[in-house]
């Protein structure tokens, strides 16, 4: 017995109408992983790396989790971050959430919903570090949104404090990082300005996304 026979049929469809535009894609597809970008997302099924970036199978190193969370003591995001900088030699990072997310609502509010709680810590942390801001916003929906951007631009820079990306920098290695946040209502992804190919530009860089939040939300 086979379960989910819809999409079996949806791939071989795929499958079928792939080959028929393009005879070599599975085979050129098969001989080489050659991407150019590593994306650190949010695990929501509404935000898929390739579709809303327009790219194609084997352009794009994915790694999501829940609130696109990256922690200096999580080997599996590590893992994929070694090996996405150390073999593939990509050359850009990007952390992206997006506004809606459910993980930085949980957070936000303080909802517990079990073991994903001590995950979701890491986003209160966030949270805490700039009640200023978000206290000052009266409506919860804007607290939300901003907490989105709020959350990329601290892991975009927890991305930039780890060992892998400091020894690749020190080594001369090209690799940029980037914040972005997309758009659920509209599809459009957003620069949060974060992007940093050093060390030295991290403090500044930070300090300006956060600001430029700021600017935002409250101006």
């Amino acid at each position: 017995m086979k379960y989910l026979p819809e999409l079996f049929a949806a791939n071989a469809r795929w499958a079928k109408e792939t080959t028929a535009v393009n005879p070599h894609f599975f085979a050129d597809l098969e001989s080489i992983q050659a991407p150019n970008y590593l994306w650190i997302g949010c695990s929501d099924s509404r935000v898929p790396a390739n579709q809303i970036t327009g790219l194609k199978p084997g352009e794009v190193f994915v790694h999501r989790n829940v609130a696109n969370v990256v922690v200096h003591t999580d080997l599996n995001c590590l893992s994929v971050m070694q090996y996405a900088i150390e073999v593939l030699k990509v050359q850009h990072i990007i952390v992206c959430g997006h506004y809606g997310c459910g993980g930085v609502k949980a957070a936000l509010d303080g909802a517990s919903f079990g073991l994903i709680d001590n995950w979701l810590r890491h986003i209160q942390d966030v949270r805490d570090r700039h009640a200023e801001l978000l206290d000052a916003l009266e409506d919860t929906d804007t607290r939300w949104r901003a907490l989105c951007e709020l959350n990329v631009i601290e892991q975009t820079r927890n991305v930039a404090r780890t060992t892998l990306v400091a020894d690749a920098w020190k080594r001369g290695q090209p690799l940029m990082l980037h914040g972005w946040v997309y758009g659920l209502a509209d599809g459009r992804l957003q620069d949060l300005q974060t992007s940093i190919d050093s060390g030295a530009m991290l403090t500044d860089a930070i300090a300006l996304a956060v600001a430029g939040v700021w600017a935002r939300y409250t101006e």
